[in-house]
């Protein structure tokens, strides 16, 4: 099918095979390549469609954004037409990263500005969260690791997003990576920029205070990613997880499923709403995102245990020479018999032959036997 992209058109269905509507005689293929299928959204600004490329010859899908602002106004106008300028600048730039649509073309035709750019086929989150449920830490964590990622690569190039929710997050279906889309809204971070006020931006759910205000900051997309994952973990409302009269966020008595306080301390400070207490960079959010806990240190596998004696261990067992065997005897045969201790290494006169009782012979054979059995052990 073919769908005419004149908003005023009565019937824009038509058979795909033709290259004018049927009903109002408006081209439907732009830059004589892209051809519009069906609608697929429409916002403040504009209307999306799913769209097919014919001068490629396997037809890939991808999106056409038409500029068509609802609102009225000279002002109003002229704040849309800058924004979707904007949008196809900041695409340019920042479409060659992996998790950002690719800008395909940007031109005006009838009248009317078109930007084409990449299709992401997949879900978004908030689609993904009313299919399977509400998150739990793992993907919550996986998350913030995936988007985190592309934030810094946004924020290095002084772009600030300005509209992160669940809807502006696809999985691709063919790799499972998330994909940050819509950036009607972002803004370029100069400094001039950022110390003036601008336009207020953003689904408000999602919005940090300060740019409620006009004044986004690089924290301000912190904060609306720390917003989205309170919305994914509770699904509910951020507005329905923040306790106005004590001005305290109250997300934790929603979880559909309990999560490491850690990682709750991460959205905690994501979502402070005051600037200076909030994470200022993505980095940041990162080194605590990661923060493995303390362990206890372990030696390498292929270093051997070093193992310390204990304090009730048996003393080590000491060699003893010949010499030492016939001196300790000596003491312990006087300890039987009675009279003075040897003293150590001292030389010892050769005993007196005297007649000795049959107690002390008895004990000489002993001593005898005993030493004879110790040395005999400790030969090799």
């Amino acid at each position: 099918m073919s769908y005419c992209l004149n908003p005023r058109c009565p019937k824009p269905e038509n058979a795909d095979n033709i290259k004018f509507c049927q009903t109002c005689g408006s081209k439907l293929i732009l830059k004589e390549r892209y051809r519009a299928i069906k609608p697929i959204g429409q916002g403040g600004f504009g209307i999306t469609f799913l769209a097919v490329d014919e001068d490629k010859p396997s037809k890939p899908r991808c999106v056409i954004k038409q500029f068509y602002p609802q609102a009225q106004g000279t002002s109003t106008l002229q704040k849309a037409v800058e924004l979707f300028t904007q949008e196809a600048m900041r695409l340019d730039e920042l479409g060659k990263h992996p998790q950002i649509p690719e800008l395909l073309a940007y031109f005006t035709q009838d009248d009317r500005q078109f930007l084409v750019q990449e299709f992401i086929d997949g879900q978004n989150l908030a689609q993904e969260s009313a299919q399977n449920g509400a998150f739990n830490e793992k993907q919550i964590r996986q998350l913030l690791n995936d988007l985190l990622t592309v934030l810094q690569f946004c924020h290095q190039r002084q772009v600030i997003h300005r509209d992160i929710k669940p809807e502006n997050i696809i999985r691709r279906a063919s790799t499972n990576e998330l994909v940050l889309v819509d950036f009607g809204a972002a803004k370029v971070a100069s400094n001039n920029a950022l110390n003036q006020t601008g336009t207020s931006i953003g689904s408000p759910e999602y919005v940090a205070p300060e740019q409620m205000r006009g004044k986004a900051l690089f924290a301000s997309d912190i904060y609306s990613l720390g917003a989205t994952c309170i919305r994914l973990l509770t699904e509910r409302s951020p507005f329905d997880s923040y306790d106005t009269h004590n001005d305290t966020w109250i997300w934790r008595q929603y979880l559909k499923t309990p999560i490491n306080e850690q990682l709750g301390k991460v959205l905690d400070k994501m979502l402070e709403s005051i600037p200076v207490r909030r994470y200022q960079t993505v980095d940041e959010v990162l080194k605590d995102l990661n923060q493995q806990p303390h362990l206890a240190a372990t030696p390498p596998k292929s270093a051997k245990p070093v193992i310390q004696p204990a304090l009730t261990s048996p003393p080590a067992v000491v060699i003893k020479t010949n010499s030492q065997i016939d001196l300790e005897l000596e003491e312990l045969k006087t300890q039987f018999l009675g009279g003075s201790k040897p003293q150590k290494n001292i030389q010892q006169p050769p005993p007196q032959p005297t007649s000795q009782p049959s107690s002390k012979s008895q004990i000489d054979e002993e001593l005898e036997e005993l030493k004879k059995k110790f040395l005999g052990n400790n030969n090799p």
